[in-house]
């Protein structure tokens, strides 16, 4: 069987959620496609590093640079040209138009519940290709039963035609206790411990003006520490950050900068060792169809806090300290409580490094694949 995939999103350098989604499960597929007589024919939309994939017998890579209309343009005429058995995309959108078998992983609908948090041509496209991908796709991926639920309720979508496929963790993931390699990232990134994270996407989504305002007012002495890079429609969270760093420089012994601290996009080798040295992982994002830090967190052995809306309960499966991501107060209030509960603390490390061990993409694309084939026989 040819199985085709559409790479062009593994392709990123600084990759976050989607694009380390695509990545990582098409390593993981390489060689599972190898032992199951399968072929692997990976689309780019760019050159790849030479590094990037194994290139083998059963795996080929065809480059299509085009800047513009990659997908319904000049994808879609390569798949009528040359098709696959079956054609799979991970992080995007079916080509319009084409009559392969296909299949396409549906991450989340948030623009559903926060439509406030994209623009009105960001929602149009969402909402056009997720209907686009539920009714041309043979089969549907979802990486949570809570978006298979709002698929099923927005969409209309078959209960039978999703499968959930809860994805990996980066498997270079785990606890790092070596105190030189702690101080190290620390050092590089600016942190100061003790320090509380964020790590992910800086967009509205992810709640990141209520975590400032939760942190101002919950008066602990940690460094908030806001990692990953700069999102759209940013500028207002950004003022909220100026603000807030003036008023903290009435208080403490760190200047206002240093408490509350942007230090952009982390390198994949330095964020394990950023993870664990953290005292806590926060996570209060107000909408997420998986939630890929939440696990990082319980890889590493810190205690994570997130909120108790939709895939995150399901996710994180009590391995988290849950707040209302709208409860102000309440999320102040968790702030103090995972800083300052060490019956809590050690409870939640020890449940999340059980939890992790629900998500591996070896796993997951051992079903992925099992998807592929049905939808391809």
């Amino acid at each position: 069987m040819v199985i085709g995939v559409d790479a062009s999103r593994a392709v990123t350098r600084q990759r976050t959620g989607t694009e380390a989604y695509a990545y990582f499960l098409i390593q993981a597929l390489i060689p599972l496609a190898s032992e199951h007589n399968c072929q692997l024919r990976l689309y780019f939309n760019q050159p790849p590093h030479p590094d990037l994939f194994l290139q083998a017998n059963h795996v080929e890579h065809v480059t299509i640079p085009l800047p513009r209309l990659w997908t319904h343009g000049r994808l879609a005429w390569e798949l009528a040209r040359r098709p696959p058995d079956v054609f799979y995309t991970p992080a995007h959108v079916i080509p319009y138009g084409q009559r392969v078998p296909s299949v396409a992983t549906i991450h989340d609908v948030g623009f559903h519940f926060f439509p406030e948090t994209h623009t009105r041509s960001q929602r149009t496209y969402l909402n056009w290709s997720t209907r686009h991908n539920g009714q041309n796709s043979r089969r549907v991926i979802v990486d949570s039963k809570a978006t298979m639920e709002d698929l099923i309720r927005l969409y209309n979508l078959n209960p039978a035609k999703i499968d959930v496929i809860y994805p990996g963790i980066d498997p270079e993931l785990h606890p790092v206790t070596d105190v030189g390699q702690l101080t190290a990232v620390q050092n590089k990134y600016g942190v100061i411990p003790p320090y509380l994270l964020y790590i992910g996407t800086l967009q509205p989504r992810k709640n990141l003006s209520r975590l400032i305002q939760a942190y101002m007012i919950s008066h602990v002495d940690h460094q908030l520490v806001i990692a990953g890079k700069i999102g759209w429609r940013a500028k207002s969270l950004l003022d909220e950050i100026k603000n807030a760093r003036s008023s903290l420089k009435q208080r403490g012994d760190l200047s206002g900068e240093d408490r509350l601290l942007l230090p952009g996009y982390i390198a994949d080798h330095d964020k394990a060792a950023l993870i664990s040295g953290a005292e806590a992982l926060l996570f209060p994002s107000l909408y997420e169809g998986f939630g890929f830090p939440v696990v990082e967190g319980n890889v590493c052995g810190t205690p994570v806090l997130c909120s108790n809306t939709s895939s995150l309960p399901e996710i994180s499966n009590g391995a988290a300290l849950e707040v209302d991501p709208l409860d102000l107060e309440g999320l102040a209030t968790g702030i103090q409580r995972i800083t300052g509960d060490e019956d809590l603390r050690h409870q939640l490390v020890s449940a999340g490094i059980v939890n992790a061990r629900r998500f591996s993409w070896e796993t997951a694309a051992k079903m992925v694949l099992a998807t592929l084939k049905s939808a391809g026989s």
